[in-house]
């Protein structure tokens, strides 16, 4: 037999003796220390985003991360480094904060044959004498005294050995319903529909609180799989962690496109993000057109290098050109710039997390003024007169750093920007209306671009306004629909959100097949690109929640974690208080005994916590993990760093 993949576990001290070079000695095991000689690869049943499981070997002894990354490129799914590994959570886990997610185990299904349907666990090895204990130090699974085990995979029915399954082999808590074709049959590509078995499994945040709660279950990644309570056969959920997504390709993430969109779908079916009823009905159209075109023959990526080429050489023209720049280049001595009248208003009052803010679409008094975008700037005139002649300047507003949110209603033509700015009291908010599409998408796509440091001289601005506008007619609804209602099925929970399927539910199938209509053309990867494109335009998108308590405070509140920055918010309705950009972050530090975390910046000011949700390691690694990601370069022959993400994300023990 060979044992080349073995290793020795401490089951007391909860370590692998991976040190080979050392003696037993100098790990201070004696005589009567209980060590377990047990393969260092073992099945796992993975749950992956789009909620169908599999059966995966994975190398339980090395960094958590380092297994991801293997069983990700294993799967193919380019830049693994974006997922990781959970634990599955119950409705328990929502109702009170947890510092850390102990493993369910259920007890198997009775199988055809009788027995408990128990499988080999390879953790204890047995001895044809019976003088070693068969039993499990943990009582949850007992091991056989027949049957083989292959370390570098999963025994399936036909006696083969294959590194993965598709659910068909012979597992404990294996679900009764069939889960599809094998994944060489369907690649993760196309995703059978979610078993009643997946779908008890999901959860259903009813508060900010609880969404912050969700993410207690990520694993350490600095930690192996075996250290953190996970054992063989346990489940174990594949998700998306960092919501930076680098370089989406139709022509070879096909794989990953899929899962992406499949985990946009569920948070926003269970309402782990919000959106209005427009954009619901948008984003249930594009899950009409997924169904539509699974069935149909797509058009082949294979022929489309010439297309690539054309697309580099035009990115390159628009880097060298420097991009329109919204009011053109007319003088090329002159930084680009847009300006007009625009609705302004601004609260009398500074924003704090217990000041009640007015309503989304109640805002009142506001202000007509002549409004300037230069530089990083917006600047406010009393009209376009002084502008041009350098009168008084009413006021100027940083926009580098600032939140930027739409706030839309295109069923009363209403376009709005709420933007929040930081001062020394926190986050200052102001609002601008605007009289049309096309003059939101323009000041939409300048803030935004402003907020990251960028002038309208940046050759994305153009893009941005293009996709604003695009998205903005998508969400427009049609007069008709496209297709005849009564020859399309439209289950409410398959494609709205519960509360849209309580609010207009006599109307919902009208309502959906309206706005299939601007998207009827989509094929396949089109319609998932749109949906996780309008994901991404979501106010709330990749903000990840923790409840936490600032130093010095005595209530609770949120600390978000998003792709560029960190943001303290009021637990109550999830309000700014401050926002803290990674670019002006120094460094971010953890207290291991009091499990306090402080974050430096360059004002010298420290920011000092304690997580109540999670561990205090899951935010030091999400920021880690963002400013990790930020380093990626368009190099095609980039390799991934393990070393560098270990850096930033391990902190110190």
């Amino acid at each position: 037999m060979d044992w080349s993949d073995h290793a020795i576990w401490w089951p007391n001290r909860n370590k692998w003796l991976d040190k080979t070079r050392w003696t037993l000695d100098q790990y201070n095991v004696n005589a009567d220390t209980v060590i377990h000689f047990t393969p260092m690869h073992k099945t796992l049943r993975i749950q992956l985003p789009d909620l169908r499981y599999v059966d995966c070997t994975v190398d339980f002894s090395v960094k958590t991360f380092n297994a991801s990354v293997v069983m990700s490129k294993d799967l193919g799914l380019r830049h693994p480094e974006e997922l990781s590994l959970c634990k599955p959570l119950d409705p328990e886990h929502l109702r009170q904060n947890y510092q850390e997610v102990m493993m369910r185990r259920r007890p198997p299904p009775p199988t055809k044959e009788g027995n408990t349907g128990d499988r080999l666990d390879t953790n204890t090895f047995v001895s044809h004498t019976g003088t070693l204990n068969s039993k499990s130090p943990h009582a949850t699974l007992r091991t056989p005294t027949k049957g083989q085990h292959s370390p570098q995979g999963t025994l399936n029915g036909n006696g083969n050995y294959s590194p993965y399954s598709n659910g068909h082999t012979y597992v404990s808590g294996r679900p009764q319903t069939p889960q599809g074709p094998t994944l060489d049959e369907m690649s993760l590509a196309m995703s059978p529909p979610a078993t009643p078995e997946a779908k008890t499994t999901l959860l259903k945040p009813k508060s900010l609180e609880q969404r912050a709660r969700m993410n207690v279950g990520w694993l350490d990644s600095s930690l192996s799989i075996m250290e953190q309570g996970v054992r063989e056969f346990d489940t174990l959920c594949l998700r998306y962690k960092y919501y930076s997504f680098y370089d989406l390709n139709s022509k070879y993430d096909s794989n990953r496109i899929n899962q992406i969109y499949e985990q946009a779908r569920w948070q926003i079916l269970n309402e782990e993000v919000d959106c209005t009823e427009e954009e619901m009905m948008l984003f249930a159209a594009l899950q009409l057109q997924v169904a539509m075109q699974a069935n149909v023959p797509q058009p082949n990526n294979d022929d489309d290098d010439g297309d690539d080429v054309d697309e580099e050489l035009k990115k390159l023209q628009m880097s060298l050109e420097g991009g329109t720049g919204g009011g053109g280049w007319g003088d090329v001595t002159e930084d680009p710039s847009i300006a007009d009248y625009l609705q302004y208003f601004k609260p009398t009052k500074v924003q704090c997390c217990c000041h009640k803010r007015p309503k989304r679409f109640t805002l009142k008094s506001y202000k007509r003024l002549y409004f300037v975008c230069k530089n990083l700037y917006l600047l406010a005139y009393k009209n376009a007169d002084s502008s041009r002649s350098g009168g008084d300047l009413l006021f100027s507003v940083h926009l580098k750093g600032c939140e930027v949110t739409p706030a839309i209603n295109l069923t009363a033509n209403k376009f709005e920007l709420k933007l929040e700015v930081p001062s020394a009291e926190g986050m200052t908010e102001m609002y601008l209306k605007f009289n049309s599409d096309q003059q939101y998408a323009e000041w939409l796509a300048a803030c935004r671009l402003a907020a990251k440091g960028k002038t309208l001289a940046d050759s994305s601005f153009d893009a941005e306004v293009n996709s604003i506008k695009a998205f903005l007619s998508m969400q427009s609804p049609a007069s008709a629909p496209a297709i005849n209602p009564n020859t399309v099925e439209i289950v409410a929970e398959d494609y709205v959100a519960p509360r849209f399927a309580r609010k207009i539910k006599s109307k919902l199938r009208q309502k959906i097949l309206e706005s299939h209509a601007n998207v009827k053309d989509l094929n396949l990867l089109e319609a998932k690109m749109n949906f996780v494109r309008a994901w991404q335009s979501l106010p709330e998108y990749g903000v990840s929640l923790f409840v936490v308590r600032f130093h010095g405070e005595k209530k609770d509140e949120l600390l978000g974690v998003g792709s560029n920055r960190v943001m303290r918010m009021s637990l109550q309705n999830g309000e700014h208080i401050k926002t803290w950009r990674y670019s002006t972050m120094k460094a971010w530090n953890v207290n291991w005994e009091t499990r306090h975390m402080m974050i430096q910046f360059e004002d010298d000011k420290n920011v000092i916590f304690q997580c109540l949700s999670a561990d205090c390691k899951v935010i030091h690694e999400f920021i880690g993990g963002y400013i990790f990601l930020s380093m990626r370069s368009k190099e095609s022959n980039q390799q991934l760093n393990q070393e560098l993400f270990h850096k930033l994300t391990g902190g110190w023990v």
